[in-house]
């Protein structure tokens, strides 16, 4: 996992609501158990038409969104079951990070896990980005702030641990091999 401190990206706009799992990543494509490749899946019932050819209305086919690591999605989004797969597809198809004014829980502690920052945002503010697609937006995962291109600063909450492993580019079984020496002095304090 690549630890995130800062992240400057315009944004591209899912504005819909309740985008669920399987919306984000079909449930066709759960037989793998690498993340490799999943990213080219991520909303394929939105991206591909029937024939498999890439559906030119939908944003993330436009050259807007290509480079874009910051989603702008409707409120609820992750809802639905609890696959592992939604935030690797979306980090594999290069986003760092989403925004939303709502984010289901399970989906929420996926992505942390893994390396995916998702945001909660007040509803004016999220909005103001809504209705602003493209915007440069800069995340600072330290300060926990979102500066908007008007200056503006929003705040956001994200848990402690988590913040700290995705500064240092750790996940949860990462941070506990890295105090492996303490975990050896205090098993053999205690033999």
């Amino acid at each position: 996992m690549e630890p995130i401190r800062l992240i400057s990206s315009k944004t591209v706009v899912l504005p819909y609501t309740d985008i669920d799992t399987d919306q984000i990543i079909p449930a066709r494509f759960l037989t793998t158990t690498t993340k490799a490749g999943l990213g080219q899946h991520a909303f394929s019932n939105w991206r591909y038409q029937a024939d498999g050819s890439l559906n030119p209305d939908f944003i993330l086919n436009q050259g807007t969104a290509q480079g874009c690591q910051i989603l702008i999605a409707g409120n609820n989004f992750g809802c639905g079951s609890s696959r592992e797969h939604a935030p690797w597809a979306l980090l594999d198809f290069g986003f760092k990070a989403v925004i939303s004014t709502e984010i289901a829980d399970i989906f929420r502690s996926n992505s942390l896990k893994n390396g995916l920052l998702p945001i909660v945002i007040d509803a004016e503010n999220h909005a103001w980005l809504m209705s602003n697609p493209g915007a440069g937006l800069t995340i600072d995962l330290q300060n926990s702030t979102l500066s908007l291109p008007n200056g503006k600063l929003v705040t956001f909450n994200i848990e402690g641990f988590a913040r700290y492993c995705l500064l240092n580019g750790v996940d949860e079984l990462g941070f506990l091999m890295n105090q492996l020496d303490t975990i050896t002095q205090f098993e053999q304090a205690r033999a």
